[in-house]
């Protein structure tokens, strides 16, 4: 086995994307240099409250950003590029390379968030090739996905050639008619290829995934059986699928009216690069909507997985201001729930339902195909390449071990093919494939507001919505003697309270504080506050078992003597501020 300078071995490290779905992101280091490999965003879960995007923890970027030489882009979904602006507020990214609609895209993205100067965008085309830095030659490769514009790399590493797929799967009739290239991709092949880096979504599924243009007859029936307005939601950034929706209008006659933000950007940057063919005066605004028949209406809106704030969301809450829900409405869900949405998904078709509206959903409608390869195009992807290294990616754990296994009876070695997760460093020579080491990883939290969500107010928040809050009003005097009962103030406690059992427990454990430590007239309340915090949470801790709620101490000094009474019986009003 010839023997390589640790230097020179190829490390790859993935920061989002493994053993989960969404944040894709991927470090590429060699010799004393770094390319990165898209930068996604995440949807938060249920018990995320208040967070609006998860992003990938980016410590080691960080810490590397004098290595970082510049990024390749494999398509524009959000899972891939939206984590990009966010990123850029922390270091700089000197090139960014990648095809003419992501590009488009996130340049718009760029600009909202501030941050264009902060790197060069460049748009490459399908077998154009780009140089990062010295050690990185990359070569784009067209495949097919659920977004037009989409392509793998082969990333050419003085280790050898690595090709990683992006998001793909095998469409033979492709919408936009700009076919998957499998000549590029078995010329690689022949070449040799060190390691195929691949999507795992689909790897438990059989078969191959139907081409996109498989939704269209079901689509057009839809359409055709519609007798009042039509309320069609999809992914926005499914470019095939909106053109198709497009098409459709237009052949049974319907004016489209877009609702959302991003149904409405990805629209105008694909039509812009020719991806969509609908003319102009097909599209009407929503101050017309009244002004057309129901049948001539076609309304094409986001909100396709249940988001609190997307348009049908909205309007089967009742609450958008220019749509409401009438009997004899047919909405159409051209989209299956990611994972983690099903339930958001089934309310809003209940709500829409219950108003009267005519839902289409579900697979056995045959309205939607996932935009990843099933078993059968992932086989074609590695028969196509004969990677000698196998590093399936993209999905979660049990995706990645089947995909593993079925690169295994494609003839890859069990032992040339490592399961990873984020922050592992996969080092790879030409003789060789290994865990070789760890890197921070984990998430980034933001909110509403564009800023970091720390993991301790997530904490609070979780806390708040299980448990409620207890507020305890405090008043010591200059030498720390109790003025009066503490006040409770009960906010999302379910359980019971015996308050003036409460206070006096309270009162107890704040006069043995007072008494264990000595007070002078220059004590600082916001000093004092933490520790007696502490002791007045242990008792309520101990008063209400099995509860666990947010204990604040409102803390104040005032001037004066205490009264030689302090009874806990009656509770005062909750003081408002802490001096």
């Amino acid at each position: 086995m010839r023997k390589q300078s640790a230097d020179s071995a190829l490390k790859v490290i993935p920061l989002g994307g493994l053993h989960e779905i969404g944040k894709n992101t991927c470090v590429f280091e060699i010799n004393d240099e770094i390319m990165l490999l898209d930068a996604g965003l995440a949807f938060p879960t249920d018990g995320m409250h208040g967070v609006n995007i998860v992003l990938p923890d980016v410590t080691y970027l960080r810490e590397n950003r004098h290595k970082i030489k510049g990024m390749v882009v494999t398509h524009g979904h959000e899972d891939h590029i939206g984590g990009i602006p966010f990123h850029l507020k922390q270091f700089d990214i000197p090139v960014i390379y990648g095809p003419r609609l992501a590009m488009a895209l996130l340049e718009g993205k760029l600009e909202e968030a501030g941050v264009r100067d902060r790197t060069e965008l460049r748009s490459v085309r399908p077998r154009e090739t780009v140089r990062i830095g010295k050690s990185f030659l990359v070569e784009y490769i067209r495949n097919t996905h659920s977004i037009a514009d989409s392509c793998s790399v082969a990333i050419h590493t003085p280790a050898g050639i690595v090709i990683h797929t992006g998001d793909f799967k095998i469409d033979h009739t492709p919408v936009d008619g700009e076919y998957f290239d499998f000549q590029k991709f078995a010329e690689y092949g022949e070449r040799g290829v060190l390691c195929l880096i691949s999507d795992s979504t689909n790897s438990e599924v059989s078969g191959y995934t139907p081409s996109e243009r498989a939704v269209f007859p079901n689509l057009d029936r839809t359409f055709a059986e519609a007798d009042g307005r039509l309320i069609v939601t999809t992914f926005a950034s499914s470019v095939h699928r909106v053109s198709m929706i497009l098409d459709l209008a237009q052949k049974h006659n319907r004016m489209v009216f877009v609702v959302g933000r991003s149904m409405l950007n990805v629209i105008a940057h694909a039509r812009s690069l020719g991806y969509m063919k609908c003319e102009d005066d097909r599209f009407q605004p929503l101050r017309n909507l009244n002004q057309y028949s129901d049948r001539d209406v076609l309304i094409l809106t986001t909100g396709s997985q249940g988001e609190p704030m997307a348009a049908l969301t909205r309007i089967a809450n009742g609450c958008h201001r220019q749509i409401k829900v009438r009997e004899g409405d047919t909405v159409v869900f051209s989209a299956n729930p990611i994972p983690g949405n099903t339930i958001a998904v089934v309310n809003t078709i209940d709500k829409l339902m219950v108003q009267g509206a005519k839902v289409v959903y579900g697979r056995d409608k045959g309205i939607h195909v996932s935009g990843h390869g099933s078993q059968e195009d992932q086989k074609l992807m590695l028969g196509l390449t004969r990677p000698k290294f196998f590093l399936p990616v993209h999905g979660e754990h049990r995706m990645l071990v089947r995909h593993s296994q079925t690169a295994q009876a494609m003839g890859i070695p069990a032992e040339n093919i490592v399961i990873i997760k984020n922050g592992d460093i996969v080092e790879l020579t030409p003789d060789r494939i290994a865990i070789a080491g760890q890197v921070p990883s984990g998430i980034e939290l933001v909110d509403s507001s564009r800023q970091g969500v720390d993991r301790n107010i997530l904490r609070d928040r979780q806390q708040l919505a299980e448990d409620g809050m207890l507020t305890v009003a405090v008043v010591l005097n200059q030498v720390g003697k109790r003025m009066t009962a503490p006040a409770l103030h009960v906010r999302g406690i379910a359980q019971a309270i015996e308050e003036e059992r409460l206070q006096r427990k309270l009162a107890s454990a704040i006069d043995r504080f007072v008494q264990e430590r000595s007070f002078n007239e220059s004590w600082n309340p916001e000093e004092v506050r933490p520790a007696l915090e502490t002791e007045l949470r242990k008792v309520v801790r101990r008063e209400l078992p099995k509860r666990y709620p947010m204990v604040v101490l409102l803390l104040q000094k005032v001037e004066g003597a205490a009264p030689e009474s302090a009874p806990a019986a009656r509770p005062m009003p909750v003081l408002s501020s802490v001096s």
